[in-house]
């Protein structure tokens, strides 16, 4: 269980607020906070990395005091047992991936460990290079398993796909994903991107100038709930589920999610990822794969 509550003045283009966030997350879960530009995303991370201080509040990781200002505890970054993914991958050049790896390896750890995650972030053949040859989405991988190698007790990402391409991206997603699973990690992603969030998330919280507006499931959170009469706009597939004896099918359509209502015929040519245009057929939404007349 991780355990946040903090106070601290942001500052931004906007102008200056106040952080005022609390909120727990259960071992084992993915959540993601969403927000503008100065919320308070990135300062979140920080605090619970260490690398920021509150000035009140309390970090928790697993009945471990990270931090309590009531209590004057505040232990350094080095001493938390948390695994970070920035943009900026932070590799150390002179380094091979492996090395890389192994840098980060705990004193007496296996390092079966290592052959484990190249093989899983499919790094086997690129792991006596080094980063500097290596594409954007290759260096994130191996950002990834770095963090991973530490057996962290929270897994912190910075929008770490932000700057890759649509096809990559989802190829990482679904990294995450396995590695987020397989190793049992409890993680809080920043992301802007609406489609990786609902994939990823158990739950997501909203910031605004510091603030929680909301707070759910990404289902719940960024659901349409006026649907007009008359309409038509594309949008991404980013989920498909049944229900009883139809499917529903999510579709991200700018910044909102539309469920759609289809049968099992209608959707054995859906796939996630997939754009469709969405419109209203006898006042019925229905999706239209694009291309299709």
């Amino acid at each position: 269980m991780i355990k946040f509550k903090a106070h601290k003045k942001l500052s931004s283009s906007t102008g200056p607020s106040q952080l005022d966030v609390a909120f727990e997350l259960e071992q084992g879960k993915l959540l993601t906070i969403y927000g503008s530009s100065g919320a308070g995303k990135t300062t979140i991370l920080r605090i619970i990395a260490g690398l920021t201080r509150a000035e009140s509040g309390y970090v928790e990781a697993n009945n471990e005091a990270w931090f309590n200002s009531a209590k004057n505890i505040n232990l350094p970054a080095a001493k938390r047992s948390v695994g970070l993914v920035f943009q900026d991958f932070a590799l150390f050049p002179n380094l091979t991936i492996r090395e890389n790896l192994e840098f980060a390896l705990q004193k007496g750890d296996d390092k079966k460990l290592l052959d484990e995650l190249l093989e899983l972030m499919e790094l086997q053949q690129l792991q006596h290079m080094k980063p500097g040859i290596l594409s954007g989405g290759q260096k994130q991988r191996v950002a990834l398993a770095r963090a991973i190698v530490r057996k962290p007790a929270i897994l912190l990402l910075d929008e770490p796909l932000s700057a890759l391409d649509d096809a990559m991206r989802y190829k990482l997603q679904d990294m995450i994903i396995k590695v987020h699973r397989n190793y049992k990690l409890t993680t809080i992603l920043v992301s802007h991107h609406l489609p990786e969030i609902y994939r990823l998330s158990d739950e997501v919280i909203c910031l605004e100038k510091g603030l929680i507006q909301k707070q759910g499931k990404p289902s719940v959170v960024f659901t349409e709930q006026k649907i007009s009469g008359k309409f038509k706009v594309t949008g991404e597939i980013i989920e498909i589920i049944p229900a009883d004896i139809v499917f529903i099918v999510s579709v991200l359509c700018a910044n909102e999610i539309i469920k759609v209502v289809a049968t099992a015929s209608e959707v054995k040519e859906l796939r996630t990822g997939q754009k469709v245009m969405v419109a209203s057929k006898a006042f019925n939404p229905v999706i239209i794969k694009l291309g299709d007349s």
